[in-house]
């Protein structure tokens, strides 16, 4: 047993033993029935991982990759795993709970899927005295962000174009370091398509500027449509390419009136406004994006065969979703609908994206620079499908009943349930190698338990947290919870781990958040990320997922 001494004040010491975390009693027995002799071949891996992990796929050859990938631990058996072994295996990242490759059909219409969008994603800040830089871009799209969001301005000569928060105090970074930037990064993360969302408010003879220089900077990256495409095309159509969306210049539009509700025919103005495009920009754009008209239900108009983008704000969507949820639905079976933090946060907070998901929207767009529980959130949603940055949309979302009617997710205790999640939380480990010994207590070991929470429709919306372990860097829970959900498909699992302190708020010791309907079953490694999303280097929790 080690031991782990704090001093208190000068001439006094605190003395804590620790205890070592223990092979399991479940693995041991698990073990011993995949095991011969104390040995577990390359035969028996191969059944453990079908049988126990529910890899049906499994091979010989990634039983035997496993075991050479284990040698470097001490006094191992040439022939197989011994127990300590087999017990290293399981708390390995060659036993994560997720899939790291892209497995969702690719080859449905864009509409088909959810996107990793960001918003503002230049800012590195908060959005009032932030400074702009391609260096968040850079991040996002290394994190497999695919939608990226430029507000582009004319600088204060009028002879090139900037990209700020207009209307704030934000310092700019000049347009062609952005595009540089996201040509260089595109596809470090995924090789799907990235969407530049323009937020433009240029002159014409500032929009021909960009035209020339997108053109340049990207050549055969670029997607420009062919004058009579009418249709969406698929994320596997469109690898490794670029594609504009924007609508007519902001300052146009509004110049029409001072009051969305004033405008007579805002679909006329909207023409004009294209009209008065530079036909070199207009060339560019992949995606029509087009204003929120007074009437939403006359926005949420379905067009057989048009490639079309709406846009909402986060308070906005709240109201739509009251009156017009299942227009929206079925909006976003064909077209293109964005949601955006509304102009209040001025602290690059983030929204709760759920209520978006479950109505269709494809692109929810997040401040990445922050560090809340709805970034988490995202970016849990996000780790689905090998982290490519789209998502395949579940086929409830994409029903349409016999008399035109769809599914709505709002109301979806009304649904049977479909699905029950067993989840076993055994131990974890690593935070003394990742932390200061005085991270979280001067004088103690951290106090350590695990919140675990289902996120998805309100139906499925549920809290549990195991007991704390006093004292120990590797807590040792061992308590099993049980989830019922009514739309596995759409519900993530929230894990976060705090010490407990009875004096202050509990302290902040890791997150994870998992889409359920991509967990793999069986025993995992469940590895912990910071504040922000980046992956600590050893903090993990050993778990067990089992539906039933």
């Amino acid at each position: 047993m080690l031991k782990q001494h704090f001093r208190v004040c000068c001439c006094f010491w605190r003395h804590f033993n620790l205890v070592s975390p223990q092979v399991h009693d479940d693995v041991k027995e698990i073990f011993q029935q995949y095991s011969e002799d104390g040995l577990m071949t390359v035969n028996n891996l191969h059944t453990f991982l079908i049988e126990i992990q529910e890899e049906s796929d499994a091979s010989k050859e990634q039983a035997q990759e496993i075991i050479d990938n284990l040698r470097h631990l001490h006094f191992f058996p040439r022939k197989g795993l011994h127990v300590e072994a087999f017990f290293r295996y399981l708390l390995s990242d060659h036993n994560i709970p997720l899939s790291t490759k892209v497995h969702h059909d690719m080859t449905a219409p864009l509409p088909h899927y959810f996107m990793y969008t960001g918003h503002n994603s230049y800012l590195t800040g908060n959005q009032v005295y932030g400074k702009s830089s391609y260096s968040p871009i850079i991040k996002a799209l290394r994190k497999g962000v695919r939608v990226i969001e430029l507000d582009l301005w004319p600088n204060s000569r009028k002879t090139g174009v900037n990209v700020l928060h207009g209307g704030t105090f934000t310092a700019p970074v000049k347009l062609n370091k952005c595009l540089i930037a996201i040509k260089d990064n595109a596809f470090s993360a995924s090789a799907y398509p990235v969407i530049l969302t323009f937020e433009d408010h240029l002159p014409q003879e500032l929009q021909t500027k960009v035209a020339q220089m997108v053109k340049r900077i990207y050549g055969e990256m670029l997607y420009q449509p062919k004058p009579d495409s009418q249709e969406f095309l698929s994320p596997e159509e469109l690898k490794k390419r670029i594609i504009i969306s924007t609508k007519p210049p902001k300052e146009y539009l509004e110049s029409q009136s001072q009051d969305r509700d004033q405008l007579n025919d805002q679909s006329k103005d909207e023409e004009e406004a294209f009209q008065t495009t530079s036909p070199e920009y207009k060339r560019l754009i992949g995606i029509h994006a087009e204003k929120v008209k007074s009437n939403l239900r006359e926005s949420l108009r379905l067009e057989q065969g048009k490639v079309r983008r709406l846009s909402l704000s986060e308070q906005e969507l709240k109201d739509a979703a009251k009156d017009h949820g299942d227009h929206l639905v079925r909006f976003t079976q064909q077209h293109l609908l964005r949601i955006y933090p509304k102009g209040t946060r001025v602290g690059s907070s983030n929204y709760n994206p759920v209520l978006g998901w479950i109505h269709g929207a494809q692109m929810v767009a997040f401040n990445m620079q922050g560090d809340d529980r709805y970034l988490w959130i995202m970016q849990g949603m996000f780790r689905a499908n090998g982290g490519c940055g789209y998502v395949k949309k579940p086929d409830i979302l994409m029903k349409v009943g016999p008399n035109d009617e769809v599914c709505d997710l709002s109301r979806a205790e009304l649904l049977e349930v479909k699905q029950t999640l067993k989840v076993k939380i055994y131990m974890g480990e690593g935070w003394l190698r990742d932390f200061h010994l005085t991270h979280f207590d001067w004088d103690s070991p951290p106090d350590l338990y695990a919140k675990l929470s289902i996120i998805g429709v309100a139906a499925d919306s549920i809290k549990r947290r195991t007991e704390k372990i006093d004292d120990q860097w590797e807590p040792a829970w061992d308590e099993e919870f049980e989830f019922e959900l009514r739309v596995p498909e759409l519900a993530l699992l929230l894990i976060v781990v705090n010490d407990y302190d009875r004096l202050k708020e509990h302290e902040f010791a890791g997150q994870t958040c998992l889409p359920i309907s991509e967990l793999r079953t069986g025993i995992r490694s469940v590895p912990l990320h910071d504040r922000r999303g980046n992956r600590y280097r050893h903090v993990r929790l050993l778990m067990r997922f089992q539906f039933v």
